[in-house]
């Protein structure tokens, strides 16, 4: 073990803000679990405000590796080298959000196609829902300038959705899952369920992961040692109590300890399996971005398969008498 340790340099990582986002938690659990340190890693996090934030960081050098969302990389980290970044492990399928509707419009607004000429509320413009929602438009054969989107902030969007002001509204954890158990709302789309949205979408999709940089390729021991952490961090995730895990975490993490425990019962699901992501999915992902976001003109997307770098954590999955 000594060896391997010596081998490995130290990492640091660039991790999307803020820091209570589901999608980057097991990040977080690795880190405070201690599992970075038993793979022989020395990992430094560092959070920014946002996912455009940490894939800057990874293009310009200043981060080993990226957790920041496919988008992010695409329009902000490759904006300033032209080349998309690799993923190397896989967090997320989607944004963690619900695409909910008033319990007083349950009646009327029945599917995505329901929507047309109606209000839907945001969170903030620009957030990373709203690629997954304009695609939920596009499989209903609606445009975007047939639903008018209008910006709430998170507790306003709440208000709006009890009242009934909106027709529908993108919300995220923990939210969503109150005004879920409370019958305020009920589910039009739940951007938390991989399976579900792929099916209401026609297409598996990738959200967050964690990139490399195309120029400069870091050695497969440190890529399957940071595999093997974060899939110990995944079981954690799924096994533990938000008590035993809010009891490790940093306080930034956890935020508010009842909104930690909501929030993690309503993501446990949103994560991909073993952090594999797959060639259609990504592929899926890009397609669905370009069509609704301008990305770089400098941009250079290579063949999917050359966007993966799956071999690290392929090994990290194999059993050790079977490599």
């Amino acid at each position: 073990m000594l060896g391997f340790i010596l081998l490995l340099q130290s990492l640091t990582i660039a991790v999307s803000g803020p820091a209570t986002s589901p999608e980057y938690l097991p990040l977080r659990v690795a880190d405070a679990e201690g599992y970075f340190a038993d793979a022989g890693l020395r990992v430094t996090l560092r959070t920014t405000r946002a996912e455009s934030g940490a894939a800057e960081a990874l293009a310009q050098k200043e981060a080993d590796l990226a957790a920041t969302s496919v988008e992010a990389a695409l329009r902000f980290g490759a904006a300033k080298t032209g080349e998309a970044p690799r993923i190397v492990f896989g967090l997320s399928a989607a944004p963690p959000v619900v695409l909910a509707v008033p319990a007083r419009s349950t009646d009327t607004t029945r599917s995505v196609e329901d929507l047309a000429g109606t209000i839907v509320g945001i969170s903030s413009p620009g957030a990373p829902e709203q690629t997954w929602f304009l695609a939920l438009l596009a499989k209903a054969d609606l445009r975007v300038t047939q639903v008018s989107l209008m910006s709430y902030g998170e507790l306003g969007l709440g208000t709006a959705l009890a009242e009934g002001q909106v027709r529908a509204g993108l919300i995220g954890e923990p939210l969503a899952s109150r005004l879920l158990a409370d019958g305020t709302v009920s589910v039009l789309a739940d951007f938390r369920d991989p399976q579900g949205l792929a099916q209401a979408l026609g297409r598996p999709t990738v959200h967050a992961a964690v990139f490399e940089s195309a120029r400069a390729r870091l050695r497969d021991a440190e890529l399957v040692a940071l595999s093997h952490a974060l899939l110990r961090a995944l079981s954690r995730i799924e096994s533990a109590s938000p008590e035993e895990l809010a009891e490790r975490l940093p306080r930034a993490v956890v935020g508010r300890p009842d909104d930690f425990a909501v929030r993690l019962a309503g993501t446990k699901k949103i994560y991909l399996h073993n952090g594999v992501v797959g060639a259609d999915a990504l592929q899926a992902t890009i397609a669905m971005i370009r069509e609704h976001i301008p990305l770089p003109r400098v941009l250079r997307i290579p063949r999917t398969s050359e966007m993966i770098r799956g071999e690290p954590l392929r090994k990290a999955l194999t059993p050790a008498r079977s490599r």
